[in-house]
């Protein structure tokens, strides 16, 4: 280890080591490395990058879940539950959020982890906020890196949630491999606050607070659901989306989701469709980040940012047009 520069400074750490500390099983230097991949320093994503190629031979061991619901669904009284569930099976188990509503001030679930009180403790357990600002995609390629390095520290199972709405879900569906919906009872309503996107993209969709006087409602929307999944094409992996339901307060219904979480897994690799999805997804992510990089360096350039001043103002007062302007600036850009 090399000796920090002044005793009022953290250690610095080279790549190797915050590596070899992350295989190893390090929390504390997981969640270090995580916060140089969210860092907007160049220094700090140097070094990001460094250590996510040596942790990468590391990936790829888990099954990624993605996990999403509507407003008060209860999402983070499930994921303590599920997530409790999951470590008793003597599994280790790492819990991220794709939080882009956060900058706005609406907070995240993950960012009050005494919410998930019993789970934050457990030793097989690693939960991590999701980053206080960004868009969307900046958000999303953080939580990507931070899924590689999760799984080099040998996090078997990983929760991706998505607390903001809209594209989030399909972002977040982007980069898992199972992605559960969670819906509450009175199907008729929910029905017609779900967009049918959503309702394509999911593996099984679970109806929550299936207790007490919502038993009865629960078994009335699994019902209603199963119906509407019919409706919907078939999946290109074969397999039929499921409805159960389940109750975070009694513990019901949280091995029934695993056991489908598992049966689809087996599918998936059976018909090899597992492996060729997160090619896919790599694939994906792979232009993403050439789309990011190439729009971070368009927009930080100089000559960029002096010449866009003068041709935003020609677009809004109608003296040239969005297309024309667009081509001038990427002409300078070239040349620059």
């Amino acid at each position: 280890m090399i000796k920090p520069q002044s005793s009022h400074k953290r250690p610095i750490f080279s790549a190797k080591e915050y590596a070899d500390a992350i295989i190893s099983g390090d929390r504390s230097m997981l969640g270090r490395a995580i916060t140089l991949v969210e860092s907007t320093r160049k220094d700090h994503r140097v070094l990001a990058q460094q250590i996510l190629e040596l942790c990468m031979p590391y990936t790829g061991n888990s099954v990624r879940i993605g996990i999403t619901g509507v407003p008060g669904v209860g999402k983070s009284t499930f994921i303590e539950s599920f997530g409790q569930y999951v470590c008793g099976q003597n599994k280790k188990l790492a819990v991220l959020a794709i939080d882009p509503s956060s900058e706005q001030g609406l907070g995240s679930i993950l960012g009050d982890k005494t919410r998930m009180e019993m789970l934050s403790r457990s030793e097989h357990a690693f939960i991590r906020p999701s980053p206080t600002a960004g868009s969307l995609g900046g958000v999303a390629r953080k939580t990507r890196e931070s899924i590689l390095l999760c799984e080099a520290a040998g996090y078997e199972v990983i929760l991706i949630e998505t607390v903001g709405v809209g594209q989030s879900e399909t972002t977040v569906h982007s980069m898992v491999d199972f992605f559960l919906l969670l819906m509450l009872a009175g199907a008729g309503d929910d029905l017609q606050g779900i967009k049918r996107g959503i309702m394509e993209m999911a593996d099984t969709i679970a109806i929550t607070k299936a207790d007490g006087d919502n038993v009865q409602k629960s078994t009335t929307a699994i019902a209603d659901y199963k119906s509407a999944l019919h409706l919907l094409p078939p999946k290109n992996n074969g397999w039929i989306a499921k409805v159960t339901s389940c109750s975070s307060f009694e513990n019901k219904g949280i091995d029934e989701i695993w056991s489908i979480i598992e049966s689809y897994k087996n599918h998936c690799i059976v018909n090899k469709h597992f492996f060729e999805k997160r090619k896919e997804q790599a694939q994906y992510w792979l232009n993403e980040s050439i789309q990011d990089e190439l729009s971070q360096l368009f927009y930080s350039n100089p000559k960029i940012q002096k010449e866009l001043k003068h041709l935003t103002q020609d677009v809004i007062q109608g003296k040239t047009s969005p297309f024309l302007a667009s081509n001038k600036l990427i002409d300078l850009f070239k040349k620059s």
